[in-house]
């Protein structure tokens, strides 16, 4: 009844406590089939019953109780909703088996009383204290595993089960007095039992801190398992025992060799899995986290190592225009093109996106000399030798320049300068938290080669100080973007004959919100290197248009142009942004002109062609800006639909001074009438160099002789009092005029 009364007290707990309900509803079933079990074995002995019925109702609710009791031990508050693992169940039973077979073979070995016992009785009174036996060591090993203070439970549990156990135990040794009946003792102990699962049921106590495991536990377990079997074939052979021990030890032997096989099969995937954690999906090369492993193990044995870090320049440009397929096939072409050409003893990976890591790794321990600031600079020039010639993606051939940050080790330096902490000296250094450093500086070092334009950068603290400021202000120029803080300022240009203004070039400003109002070149340098012109530029051209509808609705009618970054001529979708821009603000197309840089074109000339071709054909306004300081080619101007020259300001400000200045700019403005093209001359900032470019025929003229870059409200003031000023200036010489002539009539 005790039984009966403690399934009744687990049933109430688990409808009590939903997190542990699969818990205690096993345990239930566990305690009922025993007692229901031990009712049914006494009333069959008392009625005679048959021996075969006898032994199934001896063995029949163990094993029930096995499989409810175990499942429950192997799960207990370890994510209760999910149900215990068939193979560790099946671990499990197979340990009953060869427990109760070794048991049979060993006490028909060394104990008379059961050297006479049938085939039958043995076993079916060995296989509950097997039960027992295992599910106690599974419950004991819990709190072991977690530290001994995982939960009290298991100890009262634990105590439960050793009650039973030592009742099983006494039962066994009734074997020559099977109808005796039990000693007190032997029913307090399993009364014990019961009285404490009615306790452990109902403590309040509730654990959510699932038990640490390991996937070699089970693997272990299985083995040990099947060596047992074995042993117990060959005990059982010497003894001779019977044909059901036999057929236990095999059948547990299988058990344990079919769990053997799904771990396998287990650890073969985890293998995978790793494998795959480990592999950029993309390239098959090592991953992130593979190259910081390496690194640490590396690093921790005071190996000395080159690590370069590299990053193709303007790949979002190439990503972005020609579409994420080119952008994937560039990579795996790169990714290819390195691993071929760099010696063996180099480790290559991908970290993502365009950047990939080359390690030189060291043969040599840690009293072997450290790389030199030489050898740093000749792994960036392998480099650049390796990925310098063009790269067939489809049908175009890219040419690719990447910019490389190169770090080697320095122990020494890296403790004396506080960003390392040496162990003690046996204890060698701290490989994980060097290599994550060891990274950072390399990053830091690419960026500087990028900032520099100079393809390799070896790090050094400088290096590091000035680009930890540019990485920060990057990001809040990212934030600047969506946040609204980029502002335009606007240049006039004026007919250089009348000084009528014609146009005004939007200039973009950064009102950072703590260092002011910053101008383009504290910041548009990074934004290259960074890969934020393209977005940069979209947000300029989008003020700009909305400006210059709001100069046209004051009266201000002029024309607007806006700078354009190479990635925005990759971008075929470019043309119908602008349109859907010009017809949203009702602004004709003529009045905005857009200027592109020569050297911005030859990344893909035919692309780049094709979208300016669809954005004249929109009537947009094209212009050729800094003219004559980039890749200059006649080729380019007679197939660009373009409409306009600017004449770069190092040509104008050495044009009074320097005859070749200005013959270059007489010949330019020359061929640009020859092509029906407008000059526009920047950096004019004299009355001298004014007249001068009138005289060779420039047609518009932009510098701070007339004006510098002006707020919108402040342009309109200008162009206001110019405007009034000219004509008070033509009608006063109008004036002057008409009273000469009549002076001259007389």
């Amino acid at each position: 009844m005790l039984g009966l009364t403690a399934s009744t007290a687990a049933l109430r707990r688990a409808r009590r406590v939903r997190t542990e309900r699969p818990l205690w509803r096993r345990l239930a079933l566990a305690a009922a089939v025993i007692a229901l079990g031990a009712i049914a074995w006494d009333l069959l002995r008392e009625a005679g019953a048959p021996v075969p019925w006898t032994a199934v109702v001896v063995v029949g609710p163990w094993v029930v109780a096995f499989l409810a009791l175990y499942g429950a031990l192997v799960r207990w508050n370890r994510y209760p909703t999910a149900l215990a693992d068939p193979h560790d169940t099946l671990n499990g039973l197979s340990s009953v088996l060869v427990a109760t077979a070794l048991a049979d073979s060993l006490l028909r070995l060394l104990w008379s009383p059961a050297a006479d016992a049938t085939w039958w009785e043995l076993p079916a009174r060995v296989f509950p204290l097997a039960v027992l036996t295992v599910c106690l060591g599974t419950a004991a090993s819990l709190p072991a595993l977690a530290g001994l203070a995982r939960d009290r439970r298991f100890w009262v549990l634990s105590a439960a089960l050793s009650g039973l156990l030592a009742a099983a135990a006494a039962w066994l040794t009734q074997l020559d007095e099977p109808t005796a009946g039990l000693p007190v003792w032997v029913q307090v102990c399993a009364a014990g039992g019961a009285v404490l699962l009615v306790a452990a049921a109902m403590d309040r106590h509730e654990a959510t801190t699932p038990f640490p495991t390991r996937a070699s536990d089970s693997t272990q377990g299985a083995f040990g398992v099947l060596v047992v079997s074995l042993a117990t074939l060959v005990l059982t052979h010497l003894s001779g025992g019977t044909g059901a021990a036999t057929a236990m030890a095999v059948a547990a032997g299988v058990g344990s060799g079919l769990r053997l096989r799904n771990n396998v099969a287990d650890l073969a995937h985890l293998a995978q899995v790793r494998q795959q954690a480990l592999t950029d999906d993309l390239t098959g090369l090592a991953n992130r986290r593979a190259l910081l492993g390496a690194l640490s193990e590396q690093l921790a044995a005071g190996r000395h190592l080159l690590l370069a870090l590299l990053d193709l320049d303007r790949f979002k440009e190439v990503n972005d225009g020609l579409g994420h397929m080119a952008g994937d096939a560039l990579i795996t072409a790169v990714a290819e093109r390195l691993r071929s050409q760099l010696p063996p003893g180099h480790l290559l990976a991908r970290l993502g996106g365009d950047e990939f890591a080359v390690v030189r790794t060291a043969a040599s321990d840690g009293a072997a000399p450290a790389p030199s600031a030489l050898d740093a600079a000749q792994l960036g020039e392998l480099i650049v030798r390796a990925v310098a010639a063009p790269f067939s993606i489809g049908p175009a051939d890219i040419h690719v320049t990447c910019s490389i940050g190169v770090v080697l080790t320095d122990f020494e330096a890296l403790c004396e300068d506080g960003s390392l902490d040496r162990r003690r000296q046996d204890d060698g250094v701290d490989g994980d938290r060097y290599a994550t450093e060891l990274l950072r500086r390399a990053d830091a070092a690419m960026y500087q080669a990028k900032r520099t334009r100079t393809e390799v950068a070896v790090y050094d603290r400088a290096t590091h100080l000035e680009s930890s400021g540019e990485l920060m202000l990057v990001e809040q120029l990212r934030h600047a973007l969506v946040a609204g803080e980029l502002v335009l300022h606007y240049q006039p240009q004026v007919a250089a004959a009348s000084g009528v203004v014609s146009g005004v070039e939007a200039l973009v400003r950064w009102h950072h919100p703590s260092r002011g109002l910053l101008p383009p070149g504290a910041f548009l340098a990074s934004a290259e290197a960074h890969g934020l012109m393209g977005p940069l530029s979209e947000v300029v051209l989008g003020l700009a248009v909305e400006q210059l509808a709001a100069f046209r609705s004051e009266g201000t009618d002029v024309r607007m142009s806006v700078n354009l970054s190479a990635s925005n001529l990759l971008d075929t979708a470019l043309p119908q942004r602008v349109a859907a821009l010009l017809h949203a603000s009702g602004v004709p197309s003529a009045a905005l002109v857009l200027e592109v840089t020569e050297s911005v074109l030859i990344s893909d000339p035919e692309r780049s062609l094709a979208v300016l071709s669809d954005l004249a054909d929109l009537g947009v306004g094209l212009s050729i800006d800094d003219y004559g300081t980039g890749y200059s080619s006649l080729a380019y101007l007679q197939r660009l639909p373009v409409h306009e020259l600017k004449l770069d300001q190092s040509f104008t400000v050495e044009l009074l001074s320097n005859p070749r200045a200005g013959a270059v700019v007489a010949s330019a403005v020359a061929l640009a009438h020859a092509l029906g093209l407008r000059v526009v001359a920047e950096g004019v900032e004299d009355e001298a160099t004014h007249r001068q470019l009138v005289e060779m025929g420039c047609d518009e003229l932009q510098g701070y002789l007339h004006s510098p870059a002006l707020p919108a409200d402040e342009l309109t003031r200008w162009v206001a009092a110019r405007t009034i000023h000219g004509r008070l200036t033509e009608l006063s010489a109008a004036g002057t005029s008409s009273t000469t002539s009549s002076s001259l009539g007389y």
